[in-house]
């Protein structure tokens, strides 16, 4: 089977040779640049209306080599590259999709119900650091009981190691993870294996180096529109057209052409567009009128600003906009619960962490417009009541949450094991959409630190900006305990981040992974069947002092799923919830569990079935 995405822009095999079309409005001339190290020769492409330069080079296919000259001076990789071999300063490479032989054609999805995320990093994932070692884990993934593995950003950034969110070639996979067929091998084995494969995408800036666009499309940007990266990329002024259409087709390329299930679209807050309907709302329509009408495709949002109406259903309950949105909110108030911690976003946090986290079980979000300290009273978010807890990807570690700590400190690193397992009971068990951060469901030593690969100078700003980052945090107010923060642009600083996978059979991490095995076990088994078609507003929490709780759920079959969870080093009593025991945490047995008597950090999850 072939797949293949069309586009108006980049460069396509066909008619014997390939067809290659650039937008570049700032542009008097335009030439395209064939060859390689043995010399190159020019075309120059025809100009026509809107600032769109195309030709046709005949014999020109697949494996070619090909950079674009801009007035006769700057050389530029194409913005729509497919593959660029040489990194983002290098030259494009032609590649024809349909040498790809797909071997799913039978593949229909997963409905998002049955969705268990695994976030990973590509490079960090293996050893080896690229698609192939992530491929060869992906037996372990389902073992472990995760249906969808999502990749953190692949798009071609500078160098040959980072994050990936500052990456400035969106349709090219960066090379240090292998070629656009390697991708496409892991999608399609992952496939193979029953799991999801989703995608994070960044559109709402591009990194700080590799970006030609301003030099040639300066209307790419708003200059009314300020972003911590600058202009904003434009989504709403003269030009804008242009701009939205790259941005579905690469989402509609990253879901045709490569076959993924879904995308993260990352910080959407980031985003600034103020027309309607938005280039979130526009994107979510693309993909529901394309690949969403023949398959199951989810579309995951970040948004700090909690705004619920990009996951409003339709009245049989299918999403309008977008299928789920990260909730940071449940990951503050448990990691409050478990650390302690009220520095920075966490301030929000500190008072009452059970509430808020029981609010986020049955509601959704715990800010859904309310004063938040961290923001000087400012309002955030919107009411979520009425959402079904699927709108609502759940976490206790995320790349973000561990990557953005100065010493990439993990969540068994900074408090009690029997605090972090019972959040881990309360995560993996609860209706909402877990989503585990790779590594820490053995509990791995090693951190996830911010790395990157810059250019001496770009490098060095990054992290003395990175340190002065912390400035505003006590701990670091001494300036030799920031030195100790890692350096960004160290190659030691990524290494220490990749996984050593040849711990997870050693005390204590192989007892944190038959937890998780356990717990995704019971959750496969008696929850994720009854969670299609379940409702929002049909769930509530209730108190017991300030750090145990009660959370109750009816389920898509009408069944009632409850939570019982001590939140506290001391015992709590909290009334025994009706039905049949799905899970008693270590140290709670029946008798307690049936005379309400819970243990300190201790949690229960019952099931009843529906009234006949």
């Amino acid at each position: 089977m072939k797949r293949f995405h069309h586009m108006p822009f980049g460069a396509e095999p066909g008619d014997g040779g390939t067809h290659f079309r650039l937008w570049a409005p700032g542009a008097r001339q335009v030439e395209l640049l064939l060859g390689g190290d043995d010399g190159e020769h020019s075309l120059t492409l025809a100009s026509h209306d809107d600032g769109w330069y195309r030709t046709h080079a005949a014999g020109v296919g697949a494996g070619s080599r090909y950079r674009y000259r801009i007035d006769g001076d700057l050389c530029v990789p194409d913005p729509a590259s497919r593959c660029n071999p040489d990194d983002v300063h290098g030259a494009s490479l032609v590649v024809d999709p349909l040498a790809f032989d797909w071997q799913d054609a039978g593949w229909r999805g997963r409905p998002w119900h049955e969705a268990v995320i695994y976030e990973l990093h590509v490079g960090a994932f293996t050893a080896s650091g690229d698609f192939d070692g992530v491929r060869r884990r992906l037996d372990y993934l389902v073992e472990l009981g995760v249906t969808a593995l999502e990749l953190m950003p692949v798009a071609d950034f500078p160098g040959r190691r980072g994050w990936g969110y500052d990456g400035v070639l969106p349709f090219a996979p960066d090379s240090a993870y292998g070629s656009p067929t390697a991708l496409k091998t892991l999608v399609q084995e992952a496939h193979a294996r029953g799991l999801m494969a989703l995608l994070d995408v960044v559109y709402n800036h591009f990194g700080p180096d590799g970006n030609y666009l301003h030099a040639y499309a300066p209307t790419f940007f708003n200059a009314a529109h300020h972003t911590p990266w600058g202009a904003a990329i434009n989504f709403d002024a003269p030009g804008s057209e242009v701009v939205r259409d790259f941005f579905v087709h690469n989402a509609l390329y990253w879901l045709e052409e490569f076959h993924f299930d879904g995308l993260r679209l990352d910080a959407i807050h980031a985003i600034c567009d103020d027309s309607r309907p938005d280039i979130v709302e526009a994107l979510c329509g693309a993909v529901q009128a394309g690949p969403g009408r023949e398959r199951e495709v989810h579309l995951i949002l970040e948004n700090d600003r909690n705004c619920a109406r990009y996951l409003r259903r339709d009245t049989d309950g299918r999403p309008q906009c977008a299928t789920a949105q990260w909730n940071d909110d449940f990951h503050h108030a448990a990691h409050v619960l478990v650390t302690g911690e009220d520095d920075g976003y966490y301030a929000d946090f500190a008072r009452r962490p059970a509430a808020q986290l029981g609010r986020c079980l049955a509601e959704g979000f715990a800010f859904q417009g309310d004063p938040s300290p961290f923001r000087d009273g400012a309002a955030r978010g919107e009411p979520s009541a009425h959402l079904p807890p699927l709108a609502f990807v759940d976490s206790v570690q995320t790349h973000d949450q561990v990557g953005n700590r100065a010493f990439g400190d993990r969540l068994h690193q900074l408090g009690p094991a029997p605090a972090v397992e019972a959040l881990t009971a309360v995560l993996l068990l609860a209706p909402q959409v877990p989503m585990l951060f790779m590594g820490e469901e053995f509990a791995t030593e090693q951190p996830f630190l911010f790395f990157c690969d810059f250019g001496p100078a770009l490098a060095q700003a990054v992290t003395d900006g990175r340190r002065r980052e912390f400035a505003r945090f006590a701990r670091f107010a001494d300036p030799a305990t920031r030195e100790r923060i890692p350096d960004p642009g160290a190659e030691t600083t990524f290494a220490a981040s990749v996984l050593d996978w040849a711990t997870i059979d050693r005390p204590p991490h192989a007892a944190r992974l038959a937890l998780y095995r356990r717990l995704l076990a019971v959750r496969q088994r008696h929850i994720m069947p009854r969670l299609a078609g379940m409702p929002g507003g049909q769930a509530g929490y209730t108190l017991a002092g300030e750090r145990a709780l009660t959370v109750h759920w009816r389920l898509g079959d009408g069944s009632r799923l409850a939570l019982a969870a001590n939140l506290a080093d001391q015992p709590a009593q909290l009334a025994p919830q009706p039905g049949r025991v799905l899970y008693l945490s270590d140290g709670l047995d029946t008798t307690q569990h049936a005379a309400g008597r819970m243990p300190p950090w201790s949690v229960a999850w019952a099931l009843a079935d529906a009234a006949p």
